[in-house]
């Protein structure tokens, strides 16, 4: 298992993702994390996930992993040395029933196995980020495809804004955000996680 400090996670930073669960596009990163013992890596094996507490969401997402303290001014490629794909699975009916209530989502993000990683591989800079999509398969079918070139706050905002207000040192890892296309799993589910046509990751959902 990667050694990992913090993970934080962007919310809401696809529009089309906020669209599709009813929710205003925001104006400023909106910044939730997950305890460390949420990850879990997608390195073929069954993965464990709750069944007994509503319906479970997958969302494939960039993760990137932070190389150094922030300092203004630093650039990316001092701050980022390696990337990742993810998942933040999410308990949505839980997290619908925080969200009336007002109260922080925690128990819908939090949970064990919550955050999947695949193994790392180098950054080599922005472009080629935006030069490749990354994508989710569900038995085989495409259901999310992602470019970071969509995001609503770009990786320098990101980083500068969560090492603002909450501190970034080198073993964080960041959560980019979800595109479009966020949907159910079920027991048996098989899950791959795709960087352009290169598999980065993949494991099967077992509902316990």
């Amino acid at each position: 298992m990667e050694h990992v400090k913090n993970i934080y996670c962007i919310g809401r930073n696809y529009r089309l993702h906020a669209a599709e669960l009813g929710n205003d596009v925001p104006t400023k990163p909106m910044i939730f994390d997950k305890p460390t013992h949420a990850l879990a890596m997608a390195n073929g094996e069954a993965i464990e996930l709750p069944s007994s507490r509503g319906e479970l969401h997958y969302e494939a997402e960039l993760v990137i992993h932070i190389a150094r303290p922030y300092e203004a001014g630093v650039t990316l490629d001092e701050m980022i040395d390696k990337i990742a794909l993810g998942i933040d699975f999410t308990l949505r009916d839980v997290q619908s029933e925080l969200k009336k209530a007002g109260h922080p989502w925690l128990l819908a993000k939090g949970f064990k196995n919550s955050a999947i990683l695949t193994s790392f591989h180098p950054f080599l800079g922005i472009d080629a980020l935006h030069q490749t999509d990354f994508s989710l398969l569900k038995n085989g079918e495409q259901v999310q495809r992602g470019n970071l070139r969509d995001v609503i706050f770009d990786l320098e905002m990101i980083i500068a804004y969560i090492s603002e207000h909450l501190g970034l040192d080198q073993g964080d890892i960041i959560y980019t955000g979800t595109p479009a296309g966020v949907g159910p799993v079920t027991d048996g589910d098989v899950l791959t996680l795709k960087w352009g046509e290169e598999t980065w990751g993949q494991f099967t959902a077992k509902m316990k």
